[in-house]
């Protein structure tokens, strides 16, 4: 005969999915920028590691995996590699995803357009993201609101 279960406590159910919710915060995404100078990014944590590619200034990455001075990080194709942390600054930026995106004059669908932008465009985030779009500032100047399906980096 097979052991006897019993179905979950509702106050265990409630701590179980306390549990899981606490564990995926802390897993968030977190996010910084190349600041000024481009960026050599390594296939280890060391100097004297394989050169891979250069990342240009004022790009986002995402932090993968931190250590004292430096960071795994993917960039907005995926790619992996290491970056000394003294190239990283905390600039918010996002990259266009989409093929070209409707930056609007006001947080809606809606709105007028204020500019377009094409895949790959990178854009300073001006403040935080509300209704499902975020005020972006494009370096030109121009600025508006991008949906934030349309961006990478946040």
């Amino acid at each position: 005969m097979p052991p006897r279960t019993s179905p979950l406590e509702p106050w265990k159910c409630a701590a179980l999915a306390g549990a899981l919710f606490a564990s995926a915060s802390i897993h968030a995404a977190e996010f910084r920028s190349v600041g000024d100078r481009p960026a050599i990014l390594f296939d280890a944590p060391a100097s004297r590691a394989a050169k891979l590619f250069v990342l240009g200034a004022h790009q986002p990455v995402e932090i993968v995996v931190k250590l004292d001075k430096w960071s795994k990080v993917s960039d907005h194709g995926g790619d992996l590699a290491w970056v000394d942390n003294s190239f990283l600054v905390d600039r918010r930026l996002v990259v266009v995803s989409a093929a070209t995106a409707e930056v609007r004059a006001q947080p809606r669908p809606v709105a007028a357009i204020a500019f377009e932008a094409q895949r790959g465009v990178v854009l300073e985030v001006t403040g935080p993201a509300a209704e499902g779009f975020l005020p972006v500032r494009h370096r030109d100047g121009q600025s508006g609101h991008i949906a934030i399906s349309q961006v990478w980096g946040l």
